[in-house]
């Protein structure tokens, strides 16, 4: 039997009708033990992740009971004063953390919500 080329078994699949094509593909998919499924589903799982957030920002609603240890708490995650930190906590909700990943974000409402705060990631 002669090798066919690239260009013959296009020309051949150009005749076959849907049916026919169709019944190759699942000839080949139990040959080779493939599916042409497979990728198509790959692609279409792409757009999905792609939509995720890339930066988030970090909220406090509430302080909770513990009034003294979320100002710990904030004062370690921004690196400002007790006045400062005073200053943000009389109107809720505030805004602790702009524009960080969201790893970040969990993390810093990790720390507060341990503290006693209330805490939400937009």
């Amino acid at each position: 039997m002669a090798k066919l080329n690239n260009e013959d078994i296009i020309a051949s699949l150009k005749e076959m009708s849907i049916l026919e094509l169709n019944d190759l593909v699942k000839a080949i998919e139990e040959e080779f033990g493939v599916s042409a499924a497979a990728p198509v589903a790959a692609a279409a799982a792409a757009p999905v992740e792609a939509s995720a957030p890339t930066e988030v920002s970090v909220f406090i609603k509430e302080i909770g009971g513990s009034k003294v240890g979320v100002i710990k708490v904030l004062k370690d995650i921004t690196g400002l004063g007790m006045m400062e930190v005073n200053g943000l906590l009389k109107e809720l909700p505030a805004t602790i953390k702009e524009n960080v990943k969201p790893e970040e974000a969990e993390e810093i409402k990790a720390k507060l919500v341990e503290a006693g705060a209330v805490v939400e990631i937009k």
